[in-house]
């Protein structure tokens, strides 16, 4: 599958994104194909593991726009690998309307795509949105609250408040022109890292691309404090779609489950741990599918909302994925 590569900006700086283009004409209606938006999670980049997944929705008729956050990957901006909540909701909007302004593309039917920490993102960008079609969260972080204490259950919590001082004093020499203090994103039981449980060094770096750095903002934890999710799920009137990690040591399943209800959500569980159910691991074809058709089911109900007394065409049923 090839993608075309795409620049866009966000908050004055340019930021690198892929589409790629849907096969065949199975979703496309009068005014184009719909398009999914997909970000990453937290430090990651779009081509560590999310090609995997668009090259399902692509093959399957949907375009793709992955995306690097500001200061992450093919993206500019500065510092790098400073992870900000702010930044990134408005790096995800800019996406949605780079997105929506592509040739053959239907504006109204774009579907956003998160995981980990942006699946807590697209819950906020979906809120009070009325052009929105469907909205999918994969393990998202819906609480850094909960996430924060499920951490300091698992791991020294001394240590993490020490980088935690060391990451705001590289945020003040930050603003002034300086570095920012900066950890690594996985590392091994026992080292420093935002990410040190067993296994996670292991996950990250079998899809780590060419772009990703181990290396994040020492202060991501104060960032994932202001990450609450709740109440925006509750606001959303498109179809959500949740999918939870029942053994997931990362993100509180418990706490995500709160959320899909609060959004109404289809919910599917998985019995795995956080990424599992990414490519290479046992629940990924699984999930994929279930997205899939989630959207069909999506897609087919914004062309009921959207059509006038007296039924379908033969090209909005297409546009659905009817036959």
């Amino acid at each position: 599958m090839t993608y075309a590569s795409v620049t866009f900006d966000s908050g004055g700086v340019n930021c690198d994104a892929w589409h790629f283009r849907g096969s065949g004409d199975r979703y496309t209606g009068p005014a184009g194909r719909p398009i999914l938006v997909m970000a990453h999670g937290i430090a990651g980049t779009k081509d560590s593991g999310l090609e995997a997944f668009a090259e399902r929705f692509s093959d399957a008729g949907i375009d793709v726009f992955a995306f690097d956050y500001r200061g992450f990957g093919a993206s500019q901006g500065w510092p790098r690998q400073l992870v900000s909540v702010t930044r990134q909701l408005d790096d995800y909007r800019a996406a949605v309307a780079a997105a929506r302004r592509l040739p053959d593309i239907d504006p109204q039917r774009v579907i956003l795509w998160g995981v980990s920490f942006s699946g807590g993102h697209v819950l906020r960008v979906a809120a009070d949105r009325t052009d929105i079609a469907a909205v999918i969260a994969l393990t998202p972080l819906t609480s850094g609250a909960a996430a924060g204490r499920l951490a300091v259950a698992q791991r020294d919590a001394l240590t993490g408040m020490r980088w935690t001082v060391a990451g705001v004093k590289g945020r003040i020499l930050a603003a002034m022109g300086g570095n920012a203090v900066s950890m690594p994103v996985v590392g091994c039981p026992g080292e420093a890292g935002a990410l040190t449980l067993e296994g996670a060094y292991e996950n990250y770096l079998s899809m780590a691309g060419p772009t990703w750095r181990n290396e994040i903002d020492a202060s991501v934890g104060l960032q994932l404090a202001l990450v609450r999710s709740s109440g925006a799920a509750k606001k959303i009137r498109c179809p959500l779609l949740v999918q939870i990690a029942d053994f997931d040591r990362f993100v509180p399943a418990d706490s995500v489950a709160k959320v899909a209800v609060r959004g109404r959500a289809e919910v599917h569980h998985y019995p795995c741990d956080h990424f599992d159910v990414w490519p290479g691991h046992d629940w990924f074809a699984k999930a994929v599918d279930h997205q899939l058709a989630f959207v069909t089911r999506s897609l087919a109900k914004a062309v009921d909302k959207a059509q006038p007394p007296g039924g379908r065409s033969r090209s909005s049923r297409r546009a659905a994925g009817l036959r």
